[in-house]
């Protein structure tokens, strides 16, 4: 089984930066995209970026240019740097990782940013 522990969320202010750590733990060999998501108050999870294990990046088109995600396979841990934070951002941010058929999901931290 594999554990997904997120940590790093907290409260900012509009403009501000905040830096979102994912660490995955027990059995984790041949973990596949990872990515972030993020669950706004009476509103769906949505997708917010992942990458492979080779490093390739995508970018939902609202954080592109402002968020930076990045991994390091032997420490097993994913980051999401978010900078120029807007109020839209607060959401509950999921760190997810793939593997074959499987998706495991960490249980979140809280992002709030006050304008």
């Amino acid at each position: 089984q594999v554990q997904l522990v997120e940590s790093g969320g907290g409260l900012v202010q509009a403009g501000g930066s905040l830096r979102l750590s994912c660490v995955a733990s027990g059995s984790t060999s041949d973990l596949e995209v990872m990515g972030w998501f993020r669950q706004a108050p009476g509103k769906q999870r949505e997708w917010v970026a992942s990458i492979s294990p080779g490093g390739r990046t995508n970018y939902q088109d609202s954080v592109r240019g402002r968020f930076t995600i990045s991994r390091d396979n032997a420490r097993n841990t994913v980051w999401l740097q978010m900078d120029s934070l807007k109020p839209d951002d607060t959401a509950v941010y999921f760190c997810k990782a793939d593997r074959g058929r499987t998706s495991i999901w960490g249980q979140g931290t809280q992002v709030t940013v006050s304008s």
